[in-house]
């Protein structure tokens, strides 16, 4: 949960580098509202806590196409962003039809993106 004087944003973004699975970096920037200085982190998108959901692709993730490590992707992100295991379940499909399938070798997504998106679908 993100304190209430705390602004975040992040972004989704990878590069597909070959055959398998392919690691997503969260980039995270933080900054008290009010506040010109922000404080940027990442990490990497784990897969585990979407597989508990639904294992599409136990070996991870991979975008650029409409198959099962699309799918694990989709279901990671909006779980990520969102917390909410029902809503990335029900959306996740319709999600990495939108997002995922469509981001050829370099991805990259927005957290306004996705909520702008989650707006229109929720």
């Amino acid at each position: 949960m993100i304190p209430d004087d705390v602004v975040q944003m992040k972004t989704y973004t990878g590069d597909n580098v070959g055959c398998g699975p392919q690691p997503v970096r969260v980039t995270v920037i933080r900054r008290l509202k009010g506040s010109d200085g922000a404080k940027p982190g990442w990490y990497e998108l784990p897969v585990k806590p979407s597989l508990a959901l639904y294992n599409h692709s136990p070996d991870g993730f991979q975008w650029g196409y409409q198959g099962s490590g699309c799918a694990q992707l989709a279901l990671a992100i909006l779980l990520d962003l969102t917390e909410d295991q029902d809503l990335s379940v029900r959306l996740h499909q319709e999600f990495k039809r939108h997002f995922i399938a469509t981001a050829g070798k370099h991805l990259m997504i927005t957290e306004p993106e996705i909520r702008d998106w989650l707006k229109v679908k929720s």
